[in-house]
């Protein structure tokens, strides 16, 4: 995963331009919809995605894990 790094300004209206080519790297196109996640002093814009575009993203992830003896199995 390559970080990327752009600064952007806070227009009078609090609006933030996010820089083409970081639009370009990730595919956002326009009216496309993101969470924002507040992380101490740090911001984080997660796109929303379609429940149906998720389906099979966790293909191949290891579930066995050791539990706790009151959750079973």
């Amino acid at each position: 995963m390559a970080c990327r790094m752009e600064q952007v300004q806070v227009s009078p209206k609090f609006r933030v331009v996010i820089p083409k080519p970081v639009r370009e790297s990730l595919g956002i196109t326009p009216g496309q919809r993101f969470q924002v996640v507040q992380y101490g002093d740090r911001i984080e814009l997660v796109p929303v995605r379609n429940i149906g575009e998720m389906r099979g993203f966790l293909t191949g992830i290891d579930t066995r894990l050791e539990r706790e003896p009151d959750r079973g199995r």
